[in-house]
């Protein structure tokens, strides 16, 4: 009995957590209440706060686990033996489908988080910061084999291009920019197309563009 137990647990904290995910998307953090998560799971008022002290550990716990797969998929594809073109659309591949997938998630998390720099982006910017860093890191290895040049500062490509792409989900999001299979994947070529003609050895560049 005790297995199934702990997976009751489990399902109910996801439960909630995915309720809160179209709460969020739907009403926005600020203005919505525990009571209307609790509405939207189906659950008691005080089974959230048996699993989350309050709305903003609810907020947390999203950013987190969505965040922590990103980082750790950005390190993934960072140890592949490939270019560092190749490296940056498989991230901005990774971005966007995330988006696809789960277009409501990304909309609290880039709505709710990275963009409220008065309050959460404030409270998680170190964390935000490692993705920067992490494809700081790619840009650097790349500039420091010849690939990219050196003329920009591996940290500032790594604003640009994750700034680039928080663009693009932006324009999503908000209904500015057509979005359908076709668009998702031309935005993806775009975006890398973007930062690594800025950034590409003409060596590099003409090897590209003839793959």
């Amino acid at each position: 009995m005790r297995p199934a137990s702990r997976n009751a647990v489990v399902d109910k904290r996801r439960i909630i957590l995915d309720a809160a995910v179209r709460v969020f998307a739907r009403q926005g953090f600020h203005t919505c209440r525990v009571a209307d998560i609790a509405d939207e799971a189906g659950v008691a008022y005080g089974l959230v706060y048996h699993y989350f002290g309050s709305k903003d550990e609810v907020l947390d716990t999203l950013f987190s686990e969505r965040w922590d797969v990103m980082l750790e998929a950005i390190s993934e594809i960072d140890r592949r033996e490939i270019s560092a073109r190749d490296k940056l659309y498989g991230i901005a591949s990774f971005i966007v489908d995330s988006y696809r997938h789960d277009p409501e998630l990304m909309k609290v998390i880039i709505v709710e988080v990275t963009r409220a720099a008065n309050s959460f982006g404030q409270t998680h910017v170190a964390t935000i910061r490692e993705a920067y860093t992490r494809i700081g890191a790619i840009v650097a290895k790349a500039q420091a084999s010849g690939e990219f040049r050196t003329e920009v500062t591996a940290e500032f490509a790594a604003l640009a291009f994750y700034g680039t792409i928080e663009q693009v989900l932006t324009g999503w999001i908000f209904g500015l920019l057509a979005e359908d299979e076709g668009a998702y994947e031309a935005a993806k070529a775009a975006v890398v197309e973007t930062v690594c003609a800025g950034l590409e050895e003409p060596a590099a560049r003409s090897a590209a563009a003839s793959a």
